[in-house]
Parts: structure tokens; sequence; C-alpha cells
């Protein structure tokens, strides 16, 4: 009962055999109830950070670009044992990124299919973006280690629930310069988008 109630407030997106939310993740606690910390200043991100402690913001904490692009959050929130993704829901691993893309076929050419059109969201010239497979990513940009947001119209990005070792986490990014999507690692204390995977 519960997996249905879930369902019916995610818009999702079918690409091969695996379902997507539609959306960012925009969720403020965790599955058993507790708050994930809200983390505005600088100061306290870095905080935030250097103790290795969730935490999530809005892109220039302005609330009106979380509607559009949803919360960013810290690896140290992805990967809280509470569990960020909702119920029937879980951060996608690395490999379940790279299906995806290799679905799409492949990097140089998934990132297009990925991407909203147009330049309503997208700088000039968004580059080859078909949204094709219906993932409608957007340039949510990200928020820098010790505070300071860049990005966002430029570039979206999207956590893995992949450590690539103890300091870096797996992500996955679109650019509004071509079709690519990018496979790379980050230290995991940067703000970053998430999109959920139906379990």
């Amino acid at each position: 009962e519960n997996s249905q109630t879930a369902e019916a407030s995610y818009k999702t997106v079918v690409v091969g055999q695996q379902t997507w939310m539609l959306e960012n993740l925009d969720k403020v606690t965790f599955n058993n109830g507790d708050t994930i910390p809200q983390v505005n200043t600088n100061a306290e991100w870095e905080a935030a950070a250097n103790n290795k402690t969730p935490a999530w913001c809005y892109y220039n904490v302005d609330k009106n670009l979380g509607k559009k692009y949803g919360k960013l959050y810290n690896w140290y929130a992805v990967n809280d044992p509470r569990g960020l993704a909702p119920t029937g829901w879980h951060v996608p691993t690395d490999a379940e990124w790279t299906t995806l893309t290799t679905f799409l076929g492949g990097e140089t050419l998934a990132g297009g299919k990925m991407k909203t059109t147009g330049t309503k969201s997208w700088i000039t010239p968004n580059a080859g973006a078909t949204n094709s497979s219906g993932f409608s990513g957007l340039p949510g940009g990200f928020r820098i280690y010790f505070g300071p947001f860049s990005d966002v119209g430029y570039n979206g990005y999207w956590w893995s629930s992949t450590e690539n070792d103890a300091a870096n986490a797996w992500y996955r990014s679109l650019s509004y310069g071509n079709g690519n999507v990018y496979r790379d690692y980050d230290i995991k204390r940067p703000g970053l988008s998430v999109r959920c995977l139906r379990d």
C-alpha cells in the first residue's frame, strides 16, 4: 500500500528497464522522519562538510530556484543510513547511471537525450539537446564545498551512491556546451542534485 502512495506523489519516466523520478529530489526528511539539516551560510556549509554531516540547501539559498531545480545535497546526506530516497526508491549507483547512459548510446550521445530542450533554462547553445529519453535534466548547478554556488544554467550535476574511495564519490553531469554525459568523482562535500531510481 505504501509504495502506491509514494508512486502517486512522484512523476516518473521509464528509460529502458529503469524507472526514474522525473524531477530532482526535494525532500527535507530522512525516511525515519528525522530532519535533514538545511544549511545556508558558507561557513556552516563548510563546517557540515568538515564534520561529515548531512546537509541540503537551495541554489543561492533561493526557494524559487528550489521549485525549479530541487535541493542540493552533500554526499553525506546521500549516504546517510536513515535513507535519503523515499521508500521504494534509491539513489542510483555508479553502475546504474552507466546502464542509463549505455542504453542511450554511450556518454558522447546520452547527454543530449537527457537534457531539456531550448534555452529557457540552459545557457545558449544547449548543444545536442533533444530530451528524447524524457529524462528532462536541468542545469541546477552545484554548491562548492566551502560554500559559494556555481554553474546554474550551464551544468547539472547528480550524485551516485557509489564511492570512488573514502574521500570521493561518483557523479554524472550534463553541460550546455555539448551532448555528452560526464562521469567523474568529486569529494563528498559539494551540494549536487539527486535523482532517484525505482527499486
